[in-house]
């Protein structure tokens, strides 16, 4: 018996031996051979726990012409237990651009976004284990995204819309489920002398009961006048859609079913 055990013993650290190479290759090497990645581990990810994820789908254009709207989808409904989806980009000088949290809903989220430079564009998938898992895609583009004027900050007309919301919703064919919600609002970034930072802060979907189903914290990267695409999933009902920005501005709004 005392032999057994001493052999038990020996596989089991044998076993964990040869696990920690495993996730030690995980941690360091990079799919998108980015020089900033290490950076970003320390300073997004907190030296948490993370892995490089194929399920966590990231999609947005090759090349984007337009560096102020870069459409970007993240896609990380292959995972179980998503608590929150953080997205990055590598170069930005802003480099958080915003965090999903789908509370009841699907981890699912489409947006525009300022770039100010070709960079690796990626979501951080937190799970319940506390595990992030990465993916990512490289954006090349022209630049300069981050560091232009809006629109909004040069028109005498933006007071008068600020925070307006549009919404459609699709209840049947193959987007059924999905919402697209449209705020108005000139997400200056802070980066242009003379105009300071004037960004919405957070936007909360709820259902009609009052519970939460995403949260958004919004960052000065998103593009001016933001494009949310969700997906409310089996969520019936009317909607309830609230925010704010950085200035203590707000909208709530009801969107019907």
């Amino acid at each position: 018996m005392i032999k057994l055990a001493s052999t038990l013993a020996c596989a089991i650290l044998l076993t964990t031996a040869a696990a920690t190479p495993v996730l030690a290759a995980e941690r360091t090497t990079d799919p998108l051979d980015s020089p900033r990645w290490s950076d970003m581990e320390k300073g997004m990810l907190s030296g948490a726990p993370y892995v490089f994820d194929a399920r966590v789908r990231v999609e947005a254009p090759t090349t984007a012409e337009n560096p102020l709207n870069v459409p970007i989808t993240i896609d990380a409904t292959a995972l179980a237990d998503v608590k929150e989806i953080l997205v990055f980009a590598d170069f930005n000088p802003i480099l958080e651009i915003l965090r999903f949290y789908p509370d009841a809903a699907p981890a699912y989220i489409g947006f525009r976004v300022k770039l100010q430079q070709s960079t690796p564009v990626r979501a951080a998938v937190r799970t319940g284990d506390g595990v992030w898992h990465v993916g990512g895609t490289l954006v090349n583009t022209v630049g300069g995204g981050c560091t232009a004027p809006s629109m909004g900050s040069t028109s005498s007309e933006w007071q008068k819309r600020l925070n307006e919301v549009t919404t459609r919703t699709w209840n049947e064919g193959p987007m059924s489920g999905r919402l697209r919600m449209r705020i108005i609002h000139p997400m200056d970034t802070g980066l242009i002398a003379g105009i300071p930072p004037f960004h919405l802060e957070s936007v909360v979907l709820s259902d009609e009961a009052g519970r939460p189903l995403a949260r958004l914290e919004v960052s000065q990267p998103v593009s001016e006048n933001p494009v949310f695409t969700l997906s409310r999933g089996s969520n019936a009902g009317a909607l309830q859609a609230r925010g704010r920005d950085n200035n203590g501005n707000t909208f709530n709004v009801r969107i019907p079913q």
